[in-house]
């Protein structure tokens, strides 16, 4: 249908490799933030409080505001903070396989619940030190306020997305506070002392940029990698030849999780509003107006990629490039993280279930954006 395809909303759609990869770096093209969803009037999902509150945190941001922030925390997930991390994932990853091995013993486990919702949560727990006890909070909201991000999200969805919003200040407006009365030498402490001096004393300012940095960042990764983990159960168990090959070559298990996340990336789409009124591969489109870049139909572009609806881990490195961690500024602050943990998990499936079948197909929630996988039965003989 073409590179740019017009949706009946009004907005246009981004079929191609090359046009979604353009808009994801270009300047022309901009993140949703707080003055565009405020341009949009009242009455409307981006005048609710939980679209409103995305547009404040890192993904809603434009230069410099957004600049500042990601200057903020760094490399926050550089090769020094993932070396020291992988030890303790890979122990989570163990005792979580322990656990599934364990329930799978009396028939089907639900990996997705037992497993790939856990991971991700735990692994944001060891690097901020949250307590255990809270995590299945923590899931909770996280996946009820993806709905404000979901591409045409009802209205009982973004009630749904409303309150998690609430339950999220409430969480994690209490963290920091916690942290500033008794700072340690923890992530979120820093980014206090960071933001202190970028605020120049201002403790109400630097405490609302901690709390928007800490919940984006926890949200972000829950509602991605607890998707991607269990997917990559699911697709390797409908190609059983390229899992066996896998169980043969461990070794090649980094370039495996690359066409996993080519194949069937967690994030099928994001959107960008225009800057100007301008001309996007021969389309006309206003100021303001949205374009969505369709990273999954990206992927898949056979200008990109040979065979791209062919599922190869073998495929050279020179192919495996995707968009499932977006592009330009906005490229996914926490991939190093995901990657570390697809690794561990895939390493930890290899090496202790080699006879693990998925034995009911996936339950998905019906959602377009941020796909979530609700349940996957497996067993093991």
């Amino acid at each position: 249908m073409g590179d740019v395809v017009a949706a009946p909303w009004g907005a246009f759609l981004l079929t191609t490799y090359d046009v979604c990869d353009h808009v994801l770096r270009s300047k022309t093209w901009l993140a949703l933030d707080g003055e565009w969803r405020a341009r949009q009037g009242d009455g409307n999902r981006w005048a609710a409080p939980a679209s409103r509150e995305l547009g404040r945190a890192l993904q809603g941001l434009n230069p410099p505001h957004h600049t500042r922030f990601r200057r903020s925390v760094g490399h926050i997930f550089d090769r020094a903070t993932l070396s020291r991390l992988r030890d303790p994932i890979t122990r989570t990853v163990d005792r979580l396989l322990d656990e599934l091995a364990v329930r799978m013993r009396d028939g089907e486990a639900d990996f997705a619940d037992l497993v790939g919702e856990e991971l991700p949560v735990a692994s944001m727990g060891l690097w901020l030190d949250l307590p255990r006890a809270d995590y299945p909070l923590l899931r909770h909201l996280a996946h009820e306020q993806g709905y404000a991000q979901e591409l045409l999200p009802s209205a009982s969805q973004i009630a749904r997305s409303n309150a998690a919003t609430l339950g999220l200040r409430d969480y994690f407006g209490a963290l920091v506070r916690e942290r500033r009365a008794s700072p340690g030498d923890d992530i979120v402490s820093g980014w206090l002392r960071t933001w202190d001096e970028l605020e120049d004393g201002d403790q109400d300012a630097a405490d609302e940029a901690v709390y928007l940095l800490t919940m984006f960042l926890v949200i972000a990764a829950l509602e991605t990698s607890s998707t991607f983990l269990s997917g990559m159960v699911w697709t390797l168990d409908q190609h059983p030849d390229q899992l066996n090959w896998l169980r043969s070559n461990p070794q090649e298990v980094p370039g495996a999780v690359e066409e996993l996340l080519r194949y069937d990336a967690p994030v099928h789409l994001t959107t960008r509003a225009a800057a100007e009124d301008t001309v996007l591969a021969g389309v006309p489109i206003a100021k303001d107006q949205l374009v969505h870049t369709l990273i999954a139909s990206a992927n898949h572009d056979p200008a990109r990629t040979t065979d791209p609806e062919v599922f190869d881990i073998r495929r050279p490195g020179r192919h495996l490039s995707h968009l499932a961690f977006g592009g330009g500024i906005h490229y996914c602050i926490g991939a190093g993280l995901a990657r570390l943990q697809a690794h561990a998990l895939l390493e930890g499936i290899l090496r202790r279930f080699p006879t693990l079948r998925v034995s009911v197909p996936p339950v998905w929630e019906p959602r377009v954006a941020f796909r979530r996988l609700t349940a996957l039965q497996v067993v093991d003989h």
